[in-house]
């Protein structure tokens, strides 16, 4: 198989599909990759490095897409890189079309083959291939949280751990998956005061042992989301539906009740965000204010640390790849159920069914697109 590898292209996204070492093992397995000039350079990986590994460098995005029969990318296509798809190619990155019409008409137009690498699974119902970029962002969120509660970037003027004498200041993490375990392991390191709201209880109670009772733990309503997140310094959101739009779980009543230059980290904005008040920013303006709260809404937060977010994501995604490459993508899909549950777009068709449901398509199940091979 020829895989191709561009140049991500999101504003200031530095991270790359393949790493040299992956070059290595496809090449071994008797694919060809073709790698976009400079695809490497925000990890440190030059040309040269990607060549001793076995791979060709191409001058063009044009000319990776044209060659290739599977585009192994991080962050969802831009629009102009979903025209250079073509219907027997398969693209394999993340997606996140709950919350993207364009995109999804886009891919549906293409015909092309879409897995997303968000949607597949692992056998105890655990997402691989999001897990790494929900470590990195959850902990991320603390950092970017603690910079914006500064007076100079329009925050309360808050340490996050306070110092003797001084309270810290209040951190409210809703929804205890990975990203919100991450930002509250971060947050407790550095001395805040840190709850946790989720809505299962097993997961309430796991977190408590975790952190031997210095994280409170509270379960999630409409009623104790509001109070605390009114007393906050600093509110992340951290809900993931798989595959689905992000529930909106605090209003713009709820940010108006905050304190002025409190700050909310969204988390969630891939797939819509889970502030009312939330919307899409990037690296180069992350913040924007609504009433008087600072909201940091970065939808490729990962990508501000491309060199450890880069290898913590091949790490996950190369065994997928090379079973993509090994097998044709209809019999790894087979072979692989978990992988199948990747597949969101196939020849026009949307089959993922919380994508189909949040855009209001015609859902075609991804198991009759395989019978039908």
């Amino acid at each position: 198989m020829k895989i191709g590898v561009p140049k991500e292209i999101k504003t200031l996204e530095f991270r790359v599909g393949l790493r040299p070492s992956g070059v290595v093992e496809l090449v071994h397995d008797g694919h060809e990759v073709f790698v976009e000039t400079n695809a490497g350079e925000g990890i440190g990986m030059t040309d040269a490095d990607y060549e001793a590994a076995g791979a060709t460098v191409l001058r063009t995005a044009e000319q990776v897409f044209d060659v290739a029969d599977m585009i192994v990318k991080v962050k969802e296509p831009q629009l102009n890189e979903c025209d250079m798809l073509r219907e027997d190619q398969v693209l394999f990155t993340y997606l996140h079309l709950a919350a993207d019409r364009a995109q999804t008409e886009a891919l549906m137009k293409s015909g092309a083959t879409a897995i997303a690498y968000e949607t597949v699974t692992a056998p105890d119902g655990s997402l691989p291939l999001l897990t790494p970029m929900s470590e990195v962002a959850g902990r991320l969120s603390i950092q970017a949280g603690a910079m914006s509660l500064q007076k100079a970037n329009g925050g309360r003027g808050v340490l996050l751990g306070g110092v003797p004498g001084v309270q810290p200041a209040k951190v409210v993490v809703i929804g205890g998956g990975v990203s919100g375990s991450n930002a509250a392991d971060m947050a407790v390191g550095l001395g805040a005061d840190v709850t946790i709201l989720d809505r299962s209880l097993p997961r309430l109670r796991q977190l408590d042992d975790i952190w031997g009772g210095r994280v409170h733990t509270v379960y999630s309503t409409k009623q104790t989301i509001s109070e605390l997140v009114a007393d906050a310094d600093l509110v992340v959101g951290a809900v993931l539906v798989a595959g689905a739009a992000a529930p909106k779980l605090v209003s713009a009543a709820d940010v108006r009740s905050m304190h002025k230059g409190a700050v909310m980290v969204d988390i969630s904005i891939d797939q819509g965000g889970c502030f009312e008040t939330s919307r899409p920013t990037t690296h180069a303006e992350p913040t924007y204010t609504v009433d008087d709260v600072v909201h940091y809404c970065v939808t490729n937060m990962p990508g501000a640390v491309p060199r450890t977010s880069t290898f913590a994501l091949t790490n996950a995604t190369l065994p997928f790849v090379k079973s993509l490459a090994n097998l044709g993508w209809r019999e790894a899909l087979i072979r692989d159920p978990h992988l199948a549950n990747g597949l969101n777009v196939h020849g026009g068709h949307v089959v993922y069914e919380a994508v189909a449901a949040d855009l209001g398509y015609e859902y075609t199940p991804a198991k009759q697109i395989l019978q039908a091979a």
